[in-house]
């Protein structure tokens, strides 16, 4: 029997643990419910409606509501609910390897599927480590990755992740991740002032920390650097031109697999199937999840080079690690029917073709006195707030708390946003909207952003 919405309520403060929540916040306040999606779209139980303007967790390519993609989960687990990959096969797992191998960049051929984005990474880093120890390498096990990114919340991935306040609480963690700079060029007179006025040369002056790290820990002991091609954490930092094809030399130049985190920027979120493709860069391996499936569906994948999936087809040889629901059939059948949309709706095209009014949208809240900077590409934004403007002064820890939770996020909602303030490096809000969505939404999304950083501004 369905519980009525104070049942509801009740039910979720007893039973419910949600993720990365303050519980404290609910004693004295109600749950947000969502009960449904239409289009760029959420409601909550009392009916009101949302512009979904994070896609969910930058999942909901689609949007949301499409029968199509639920005909096909709905479809599939009649004929054949669950099988795993483990020496067995499916036939929608092996469309889908061969697909995604398809749209991947240069030799990308062997899809490795998992349950989620943090399942991707943590295979990605046993797979390096494996690796270099089939071919001869066996001391090729440290991890390099950038300042404030995420990366996830596995041991090992978490690990990887460049927030320490994440990390604290859980250590130890898995030894031998190191940090390099990221590419926050608005933040570049703080890290590296000598080239703070030449985003070109910050790009490489980045890249070459790659190396210097790499030297630091020598050479015969590290095995791969992860990063997004638009880095999440921190505000959606883009990399400066030829960023990318530094870090390939370096890491073509040390013996170092070059692993493109793209659980968020894969699947059409740039304006391409996958970020690499859209900064012309070859990685050794690819990690995805997220808008694979649009949210129809939870499934990840790790796709990696002919080269590495080699000393794997030796006799007796097996990559030990696995996943019970990775390539789970039901999943693996809605992101075949996910992407026939992508291709029959040219998603691609279309965002390629609306990012720019996006920009120049949002860019318009540039006249706030609280907004300092504007930054993303595709459909994928963060913007920083600052306390003065011509300083770039940040907020204390305080202030951001009072601000960014007490006030920003809180009433980004009231008015109808679903977006994301986050504090994970320098304060910012976060919008990454379905890949449906036109200028009717970006308009919706500043106005609304309008009215409360505007009011914002007037608390500092």
């Amino acid at each position: 029997m369905a519980l009525d919405p104070a049942q509801l309520q009740q039910a979720a403060k007893d039973h419910l643990w949600l993720h990365f929540t303050r519980h404290g916040s609910y004693k004295d306040n109600d749950v947000p419910v969502i009960v449904r999606g239409e289009g760029a779209y959420i409601y909550d139980q009392s009916g009101k409606r949302y512009l979904d303007a994070l896609a969910g967790l930058f999942v909901s390519q689609l949007g949301h509501g499409r029968t199509d993609l639920a005909e096909a989960a709905a479809k599939q687990a009649e004929q054949l609910a669950f099988m795993p990959l483990w020496s067995y096969a499916h036939p929608n797992a092996i469309e889908l390897a061969a697909r995604v191998a398809a749209y991947a960049p240069g030799d990308l051929n062997r899809v490795f599927f998992t349950s989620g984005g943090g399942e991707a990474v943590e295979s990605a880093w046993k797979l390096a480590k494996n690796y270099f120890k089939l071919t001869g390498k066996p001391m090729k096990h440290k991890v390099l990755s950038r300042t404030i990114a995420y990366h996830g919340t596995t041991q090992g991935a978490l690990s990887i992740t460049g927030l320490p306040g994440l990390k604290q609480q859980f250590e130890p963690l898995v030894p031998s991740t190191f940090r390099v700079p990221n590419t926050n060029f608005y933040r570049a007179p703080q890290t590296a002032a000598h080239v703070a006025d030449d985003v070109e040369a910050f790009g490489r002056w980045a890249a070459d920390q790659v190396a210097v790290q790499i030297e630091n820990e020598g050479p015969d002991t590290v095995a791969a650097v992860f990063m997004e091609p638009v880095q999440n954490a921190g505000g959606c930092f883009p990399p400066p031109p030829g960023y990318f094809q530094r870090v390939r030399e370096i890491c073509d130049e040390y013996d170092v697999l070059m692993v493109s985190d793209e659980v968020i920027c894969a699947f059409g979120r740039l304006g391409h199937m996958f970020g690499a493709e859209r900064y012309g860069y070859q990685p050794d391996i690819i990690t995805c999840a997220k808008g694979i499936t649009s949210g129809y569906a939870p499934l990840g994948a790790m796709i990696a080079s002919d080269k590495l999936m080699e000393p794997f087809q030796e006799e007796g040889a097996m990559f030990a690690h696995g996943y019970t629901f990775g390539g789970h059939p039901v999943s693996t059948a809605v992101a075949l029917a996910n992407l026939d949309a992508f291709e029959n709706e040219q998603v691609l095209d279309h965002v390629k073709n609306n990012e720019a009014a996006f920009r120049a949208t949002l860019e318009r809240l540039k006249d706030l006195p609280i907004v300092g900077d504007v930054r993303g590409d595709g459909y994928f934004y963060g913007i920083e707030l600052v306390k003065d403007k011509a300083t770039r002064e940040t907020f204390t820890a305080e202030e951001c708390e009072r601000l960014l939770f007490g006030f920003v996020s809180k009433q980004l909602y009231a008015e109808g946003l679903y977006c994301r303030a986050d504090d994970r490096g320098d304060p910012v809000v976060q919008l990454s909207p379905p890949l449906i969505c036109t200028q009717e939404h970006f308009d919706e999304m500043e106005q609304i952003l309008r009215v409360v950083l505007d009011k914002a501004g007037t608390l500092i």
